[in-house]
């Protein structure tokens, strides 16, 4: 009965896959990837595959909650010894693709734990937060990151924006249901043009994170609107031009010394390391930071393709390790302009 059922619902979920998209990806990605592309394609197009990780929430711990998670086999991410790991994030992964419920929001009553890729923990760790720093998340909804952030260290004030309205309400939501009373008073919410917060804040940010809007592989692949979907890779190629924005007005709002981390949940050359290049090509003051020492640390968790930069590492989703698509780089703002 189960197999029939999990045939079922494996079945439903072929259907929903966009051929178009996945043409479009087969163009692009097989070129961008050669033959890695066959096993990363094969999981993205096959959610059964697809793993979660537990993010325990350190504002509600549970002790039973851990010693269930080992008795499952559970093992904490980053096992080796990352430059910058602090104690108080604790996160689980399964080999399997074994998915706990979601908790439902209740106001009032913070959630244990956050499901997430765990590849999307990367560039919250490259962020190498500190207490009584001042962040900025510039592009934050669902929240995620700013959760994990949270996770890392206590800032002295940290500024998550969202230009949605929907997706800034699904944020504030988010943290209302992890994070206690006190620490929501040095958080402010904004529903700024990301692109304008250079310009409102100057040089007022100890870190940055630019979570940019990308063609997210993964929920692209599973559009129900064939004709949205074509629309959406016709917009494809103005991607890095809004990526490119944020960036700069991101530039704009970091102090000098101050680090700056560039994520996407994309594959695309054209999102990724183009992009960066391109920041790096135009700004002396800007510097790549080496991040190939956290890929050498989490090989045993994450499969990396080479992205040509010291400053890039681009996760791709593989056998067993099913993380990504997720592109990652750190960049520092020097004192001289």
């Amino acid at each position: 009965m189960l197999t029939r059922l999990k045939a079922k619902s494996e079945g439903k979920l072929a259907k929903q896959i966009c051929r178009v998209v996945l043409d479009h990806f087969e163009k692009q990605y097989s070129k961008e990837l050669g033959d890695a592309w066959n096993t990363v394609r094969d999981i993205l197009i096959s959610p059964s595959c697809w793993q979660y990780a537990i993010l325990l929430n350190r504002f509600n711990y549970s002790f039973e909650l851990e010693k269930d998670l080992h008795l499952k086999g559970y093992h904490t991410l980053f096992q080796g010894s990352l430059p910058y790991y602090p104690k108080s994030m604790r996160c689980y992964l399964s080999r399997t693709p074994d998915r706990m419920p979601s908790e439902r929001h209740q106001i009032g009553n913070l959630k244990k734990y956050y499901l997430l890729n765990a590849a999307s923990l990367l560039p919250v760790l490259a962020l190498e937060l500190r207490d009584g720093e001042k962040v900025l998340d510039l592009c934050a909804a669902p929240g995620g990151k700013s959760i994990a952030l949270l996770q890392c260290a206590y800032p002295g004030y940290l500024h998550c924006n969202e230009r949605d309205s929907l997706r800034l309400r699904w944020l504030r939501q988010t943290l209302e249901s992890f994070i206690p009373q006190p620490l929501v008073n040095v958080i402010k919410v904004s529903e700024l043009d990301g692109r304008e917060m250079g310009d409102a804040q100057p040089e007022m940010f100890d870190k940055v994170l630019v979570d940019a809007p990308c063609s997210n592989d993964r929920s692209w692949l599973f559009s129900s609107d064939s004709q949205k979907a074509t629309w959406r890779i016709s917009q494809r190629r103005n991607l890095p031009i809004l990526q490119l924005e944020l960036l700069r007005s991101a530039i704009k709002a970091l102090r000098p010394g101050g680090l700056l981390v560039y994520s996407t949940c994309t594959l695309s050359k054209a999102e990724n390391q183009d992009v960066i290049s391109e920041i790096l090509n135009s700004y002396t003051n800007i510097m790549p930071v080496d991040i190939k020492e956290m890929a050498r640390t989490c090989s045993q968790d994450f499969t990396f393709a080479p992205t040509g930069q010291e400053c890039g590492l681009l996760v791709i989703p593989d056998k067993g390790k099913a993380w990504g698509p997720m592109y990652v780089a750190k960049l520092k703002k020097s004192w001289t302009t």
